[in-house]
């Protein structure tokens, strides 16, 4: 079904998942995500899915309401679209191959209520497959370091660290995971929501550092735990993946860091960039090392939007590591 706006407007919380051929995720995950959040409204919003996802849905989950986009998106413009037509105090974009846990709500809209300065809250993220383990996207909260590197408590590049409880705390950090993201309708609007050119990987962390700059803030807490499987649309082994990532990580530099520091540390970027493309080469192949190459021209043909995008006030001092780059690998 393709609800009309005006049916949906409940004034909850709204669980709202992005699907694109993932009904095999649905079977798995949607039944514990109706069970957990009784207290919110469920949504669907569909890519123009090949599969009988939305079939499925409308046969098996009526309690869901289904929105329906023109085509596939992709994760940026997929939530911007569907969520126009959802209203709710709060958001809270589930990936589709995420489980989530009893009371999973409950701290993350109590983090809420403590301030209307905290824009986005994420959970503890665990991995599905090893469950004593932390996630790669979004673990135990996201950070960056001082040349724009992201990375997580609990997860440095590609070293994972076991859950033993040191981050089962509540604390601000810099970057939400988009897997199970909860962000305030309000703040997602003010900023426009994602940035659409991004189509996928990034953006979560570009809105939070927007968010951050117009003076908001951003927490994680562990006393909500959801586990991820990770992967669900490109694994890891996709050179897509590689090419957006790398793409958006130096746009997003582009257009939030302050101008003082713009010059070397996007000239330290490319540089380095070049050396985790041999890196890449001769770890998965010619193509992830072409992804690169083709990351930095795409990069370059977005300079004159990206630089229109930028704001007034941009800030350097919520960088929590530096030259983690080199402490990690040399």
């Amino acid at each position: 079904m393709n609800s009309d706006p005006s049916e949906m407007n409940s004034g909850k919380l709204a669980v709202v998942i992005l699907n694109w051929n993932g009904k095999n995720w649905l079977e798995k995950f949607l039944p514990t995500v109706i069970r957990y959040s009784p207290k919110a409204d469920i949504y669907v919003i569909d890519n123009a899915s090949t599969d009988d996802s939305v079939q499925y849905i409308n046969a098996h989950f009526p309690s869901v309401k289904v929105i329906l986009n023109e085509q596939n998106f992709g994760f940026a413009k997929g939530y911007n679209e569907g969520l126009k037509h959802i209203e709710a105090p709060i958001y809270c974009l589930l990936n589709s191959d995420v489980e989530v846990t009893e009371n999973w709500t409950e701290p993350v809209l109590k983090i809420f209520k403590s301030s209307e300065d905290i824009a986005a809250v994420q959970p503890k993220i665990l991995d599905f497959n090893r469950r004593n383990y932390f996630e790669f996207a979004g673990a135990g909260g996201g950070l960056i370091d001082q040349l724009g590197y992201p990375y997580c408590r609990g997860r440095i590049f590609e070293k994972i660290e076991e859950d033993n409880g040191q981050y089962d705390d509540e604390t601000e950090i810099f970057w939400a995971s988009g897997a199970c993201l909860f962000i305030r309708s309000t703040d997602f609007w003010e900023q426009n929501g994602f940035d659409e050119r991004f189509f996928a990987h990034q953006e979560e962390i570009d809105l939070c550092w927007r968010l951050k700059n117009c003076g908001k803030k951003i927490f994680y807490t562990g006393k909500s735990r959801v586990y991820h499987i990770g992967g669900g649309t490109l694994s890891k082994q996709n050179p897509e993946k590689t090419y957006l990532n790398f793409r958006n990580n130096l746009s997003m530099m582009l257009k939030n860091l302050p101008f003082p520091d713009l010059i070397w540390l996007i000239f330290m970027r490319l540089s380095l960039d070049g050396i985790a493309g041999i890196y890449f080469g001769l770890k998965n192949g010619f193509p992830h090392l072409w992804a690169i190459v083709r990351a930095h021209f795409g990069f370059y043909a977005q300079v004159p939007e990206t630089i229109k995008r930028r704001k007034k006030l941009q800030k350097t001092d919520y960088f929590q590591s530096k030259w983690l780059v080199f402490r990690h690998f040399l």
